[in-house]
């Protein structure tokens, strides 16, 4: 056997995929992640940004998966305190839906099963006289107020790659694995760059499909796969709106709809409301997804349900969709499908399927996937994310606030509202994207919502930005503030960036 390049192939740049690569360059496995699109340019960042336990999986009995997300709600907040804060949610009674003792009871389950010790527990709200009743419809007396996290998804996944990246892997996008083939003892790989066209091959001692909604095309690549036939992966299609904000407070809104379904209401980048999600089945290419004229009225009229003021297709700034890998065995509905996730581990040098999973148990599906990988090339050294800290979150768990207090101290000729800014996008790295300036005309040219060319070069050189809209709905959310022109004179910028960087590295 042959020496291999890699002792971890991982294929798919989205939460899953960047965790494992990140887990195992930590534990001194030598790690390759290859990603055809962006970082989290899939499902993970088209979710409704929540760290939570899911309080709905409770109906359905799923006591194991909803025990250990809220386990991991305040690890993953203390690793990230720049990406996840506290987030309470409101959850407004409606008669002739779940009646209040259900309520209640879910409730009790949640504040208990977890291990919860910093998030506040739940508690009943009278609608009549707190102020988030008053932008809601007549009628709505009781509700239920109880603690979950909220979390910029796409963040968190390039937080992820850069761990990973620091801790010894290679990252690489744009990169497209198109073949693999087992070959004396090892894997060897076929890679395409989807920007210059080159192909190459790698060899790894160990294969992961982390590749979300394509798992089956990847399955289907590969020779003698055991689960070539094995079709238990359903994709569900999840979409959402954004729209100008409809209330003036911290807290978000759980409602119930009719349906059965729940729908978020959760502030969203300061001046807006975020509503969402729905679930139908999808079939077609994944990249295709987009919320559709049915969807977006749905999400209108049940949140119109609940306020005030009604929420209008008209009102709707920004629509996304997304779509979900979720591993189905006898659901009806799509929306009964578990959000757990399964692994599976098929022959000779080993290759592991990442099937489901969500955002807030990414680390621990990481570690067992790692157990996979650990059962094949042997122990390389224990495990270690649990109290780890990401890229930027070396400060205290609730000091998101005096950090970029400290920001503008240090640089004082920054406004407030853009300290803030990137003390949440960066945390403690903020500095590398300031790099000591001394004033706004040091970060040279400026591309509106207080986008600076040095942050644009920091998001380039450290974070695998290559297009405008990596930066402006990805790397940050700025693309609900720029305008057409903006964004446009940015993608321009960063594409001739991009293209000067290569062929220098080419020469």
């Amino acid at each position: 056997m042959r020496e291999a390049q890699y002792d971890v192939l991982v294929i798919g740049g989205g939460i899953n995929g960047c965790g494992i690569a990140r887990d195992a360059a930590g534990r001194d496995f030598k790690v390759l992640l290859v990603e055809m699109g962006d970082l989290a340019s899939g499902t993970s960042s088209w979710s409704t940004k929540l760290i939570h336990g899911g309080l709905r999986y409770l109906e359905h009995y799923e006591f194991r998966l909803v025990r250990e997300a809220l386990r991991e709600r305040e690890r993953i907040w203390a690793s990230a305190p720049h990406l996840v804060r506290p987030l309470r949610l409101v959850l407004p009674h409606q008669p002739g839906l779940r009646p209040r003792w259900l309520l209640r009871l879910g409730l009790f389950l949640y504040d208990h099963i977890g291990g919860r010790e910093r998030l506040p527990a739940s508690r009943s709200l009278d609608l009549r006289r707190d102020p988030m009743g008053r932008v809601l419809r007549p009628g709505f007396a009781t509700a239920f107020e109880f603690s979950d996290c909220v979390v910029d998804d796409a963040r968190l996944v390039v937080a992820n790659a850069r761990d990973a990246a620091a801790r010894g892997a290679t990252v690489r996008t744009r990169t497209k694995a198109t073949a693999a083939q087992r070959r004396n003892g090892l894997w060897t790989v076929r890679l395409e760059d989807r920007l210059g066209g080159q192909v190459e091959e790698v060899t790894a001692r160990s294969l992961v499909n982390a590749s979300g909604p394509w798992i089956d095309q990847v399955i289907d690549g590969l020779p003698d796969a055991d689960l070539r036939d094995m079709r238990n992966v359903r994709l569900v299609q999840g979409s959402h709106i954004v729209v100008p904000k409809k209330f003036d407070d911290t807290r978000a809104f759980l409602f119930q709809a009719p349906d059965g379904r729940v729908i978020f209401a959760i502030p969203y980048e300061g001046d807006f409301t975020l509503l969402g999600t729905t679930d139908r089945d999808y079939a077609g290419d994944p990249a295709a997804a987009a919320a559709d004229e049915a969807e977006i009225t749905y999400l209108c009229n049940a949140a119109s349900a609940y306020f005030a003021e009604p929420v209008r297709p008209e009102d709707v700034v920004w629509a996304f969709a997304g779509v979900r890998p979720l591993f189905a065995k006898h659901e009806s509905r799509a929306q009964d499908i578990s959000r757990d996730y399964e692994l599976r581990s098929d022959g000779t040098p080993p290759v592991i399927h990442v099937f489901g999973g969500k955002l807030t148990t990414y680390r621990r599906l990481a570690e067992a996937a790692l157990k996979h990988i650990e059962a094949a090339l042997g122990r390389r050294g224990p495990r270690w994310t649990a109290t780890a800290r990401l890229p930027g979150g070396d400060f205290a768990m609730e000091g998101q606030a005096e950090l970029a207090t400290d920001i503008a101290a240090r640089y004082p000729w920054l406004a407030p509202e853009e300290a803030r800014r990137l003390a949440r996008l960066y945390g403690t790295e903020a500095d590398l994207v300031l790099d000591a300036a001394q004033g706004p005309d040091d970060l040279g040219r400026a591309f509106g919502g207080g986008l600076s060319e040095a942050e644009v070069r920091h998001l380039v050189d450290r974070e695998w930005a290559q297009t405008g809209e990596d930066i402006l709905w990805r790397r940050t959310k700025l693309g609900l503030r720029l305008s057409p022109e903006e964004a446009a004179a940015l993608d321009a910028f960063v594409r001739a960036d991009v293209a000067e960087r290569r062929r220098m590295a080419a020469e």
